[in-house]
């Protein structure tokens, strides 16, 4: 007898009833870019059709999302330079322009999973995400401000903490304080393995948040590496993480798998703004087709692991499946 694989592909209805892998609109989390003021709406030059919103516009947008079945979101903050200094204070001043839009987001869809960021770059004027002396990151130091940007971000009511700082111990330190002071249904994804890689560009200048000096590779995970994200999943896991993160996504399908593999929490991954910013010059240059390779990149995320994606495609994907 000669196997014949080819007639489980014979047809659409046949591919479609031994499909293994699926993404849906449920699996996304959308990230936004806020900045301070009234009706802006600009372009990121280096991520064609994403924007950086003022509070006002953001809302129509998460509305607007909502329409297409997108639940879930991760704002991040655009500072300007005079509210930067060497000791974030700007993050958790309960009057800053980021944590009164959290409030005003979950006041007016309180449906919505809500995320933000934890880390000092969008608001240090060092651009580093812990606290410089010397030209150095110190670690422990950091963890103070980094609970104190916590508490206040879980006061604004958001109910997914993302600690993207990579500072050791600092999982377990939130999580602790968290409970302290009576936010024990405050979750935390951990951005477990986050690697020091080029993808982060478009990012960056989306928030202007790139270092004033060095690289972030004494914190940021070497990308050579795997079996050292395990020993991070371990130390999230026993620190109190709801979630372990993947980043970036694409070139770590690897990571994402042995998490996947290893670990009884979601895996989450990030496919970032240099995976979605190359696609989309691709697209624009003609050289692929912009709707099927979003759609492969999703697929090979969440076939390698990954139940939960943080993306810059996931209005796109969802305009597709309405």
């Amino acid at each position: 007898m000669q196997r014949r694989p080819r007639r489980n592909r014979k047809s659409e209805a046949v591919r479609n009833l031994v499909e293994e892998t699926q993404v849906t609109v449920k699996d996304l989390i959308f990230p936004l870019f806020l900045v301070d003021g009234q009706k802006k709406q600009i372009e990121v030059a280096s991520m064609p059709g994403i924007y950086r919103f003022s509070i006002d516009l953001m809302l129509k947008e998460i509305e607007e999302c909502l329409k297409l079945g997108i639940y879930s979101f991760d704002v991040f903050p655009a500072y300007p330079e005079s509210l930067k200094n060497a000791i974030a204070t700007e993050s958790y001043n309960p009057e800053t322009f980021y944590l009164r839009a959290l409030r005003e987001i979950k006041k007016n869809f309180p449906e919505i999973c809500l995320m933000s960021d934890v880390a000092m770059d969008p608001y240090s004027s060092d651009g580093h995400d812990g606290l410089v002396k010397d030209g150095k990151i110190l670690n422990d130091e950091t963890l103070q401000i980094l609970g104190r940007m916590s508490l206040a971000q879980a006061d604004a009511g958001v109910d997914i903490l993302g600690p993207s700082d990579m500072m050791d111990g600092r999982v377990g330190y939130i999580r602790n304080l968290l409970d302290d002071n009576g936010f024990t249904d405050t979750s935390i994804m951990s951005y477990t393995a986050k690697y020091a890689s080029a993808f982060y560009g478009p990012f960056r200048d989306a928030l202007d948040s790139a270092p004033k000096f060095g690289d972030k590779k004494t914190y940021q995970m070497n990308p050579a590496n795997s079996k050292e994200a395990l020993i991070e999943a371990d130390l999230d896991m026993e620190e109190g993480a709801d979630f372990l993160m993947v980043k970036p996504a694409l070139s770590y399908l690897d990571i994402i798998k042995q998490l996947s593999d290893n670990y009884p929490l979601p895996i989450a991954a990030y496919n970032v703004s240099g995976e979605y910013s190359m696609i989309k010059a691709a697209a624009e240059k003609g050289w692929l087709d912009y709707d099927r390779s979003m759609n492969e990149v999703l697929l090979s995320i969440k076939r390698a692991g990954a139940k939960i994606m943080l993306t810059y495609f996931a209005k796109d994907f969802a305009r597709k499946q309405v």
